[in-house]
Formats: C-alpha cells, structure tokens, sequence
C-alpha cells in the first residue's frame, strides 16, 4: 500500500490543530481559577475591623501574588531595557557610521604584494621572526613595513652530514625560515 506524502502532511497538520486546541483549552481551564479581578471594595460608611493576633496564634502568611497571564506579561515588560529616545539612536547610529568609516579607511591604505626571499631572524625564544623577515622584504622593494604572506623553510646542514659511516648529531642541520611574499605598505 502506497501512502501519499500529500496525505501525510494532511493528517499530520490535522494533529497538530487538535493539539494546539487541546493545549489552549487547558490553558483557559487553568487561568479560570486564578482571579484577575480584586475583591469588591467595602461599603461606604462601612468599616471592617482589623483582625487581632492572639500571642498564640502562627503568623499569618504573606499575601498570595496575582499570577494571572496579564501579570506575568506586564512582568515581561518590566525586564524589558528602555527605549532610547529618537535623537539617542540617530546619535548612536551616527557614532556606528563614524567608526566603521575609520575603520574602512584604514584598511584602504595603499598596500602592494611583493615576492621574494627573505631569512626570517631568529628570536630570542629560538622561533623564527618573519615579521622582521616581511619587513626586509618590504624596504628592500621601497616600503615602510609589511606582513608575510607567505613563507618557506629548508633544512641546511653541514659537510659532515656527507662523510660515511659518520653518525648524524642534532647540530649538525638547522631550519632556515623565509618570507617569499608580503603585503607592504
């Protein structure tokens, strides 16, 4: 038997309205016993005497908060921030504009991707500084500073390596780091 997804999502639509029917009718079935309304006040010229406490009565319990759907959304609001006035959001949208305009000037200097090959020095931590490398680079082709884009690295060893029968000691071949491309300014 073959069913049809057009069917499928018909009998499945009709689920989910008798769901949401069966929900909202337990919802106004639960809301009915929570009053939305205060008691009626007294009559005039009628006066209610206060209730005494008697030294060996408990204390009497704090009043029951009204926990209606209106109160609770009336809650939501209050948790809400306040609205900024017109002139505050223009000033702060003028404040944006400012900021994104400086930000894309910056990144509007010229700049010019140059390639070659550069050592990147040595830092004192024993890594490769190829920030000064892409410097070189840079003035070497007439800029102030650069950034590497690029870079390359190869081992270089010593004559020894080559002897027979002679074992490899760590000393004997280091790594050199290059910048090949970098963005100068």
């Amino acid at each position: 038997m073959t069913v049809r997804t057009d069917s499928l999502i018909a009998r499945s639509a009709a689920h989910a309205v008798a769901a949401v029917l069966a929900l909202s009718m337990l919802l106004i079935a639960a809301s009915a016993g929570w009053s939305q309304t205060a008691p009626p006040p007294p009559a005039l010229g009628v006066q209610e005497p206060a209730p005494q406490e008697s030294p060996a009565s408990p204390p009497a319990a704090p009043a029951r908060e009204n926990s209606g759907l209106i109160n609770e959304i009336g809650k939501l609001f209050d948790k809400l921030p306040p609205l900024k006035s017109p002139r505050e959001t223009i000033d702060d949208l003028n404040t944006r504009a400012k900021d994104a305009s400086d930000s894309l000037s910056r990144l509007a200097k010229p700049s010019s991707m140059v390639s070659g090959r550069m050592a990147c020095p040595v830092s004192p931590n024993g890594s490769p500084d190829c920030k000064l490398g892409a410097d070189k680079l840079c003035q070497s082709k007439g800029y102030s500073e650069g950034k590497s884009l690029n870079t390359d690295s190869a081992e270089t060893c010593s004559a020894k390596v080559l002897i027979p029968g002679r074992t490899r000691k760590p000393d004997d071949c280091r790594t050199n780091n290059y910048v090949t491309s970098a963005l100068c300014q």
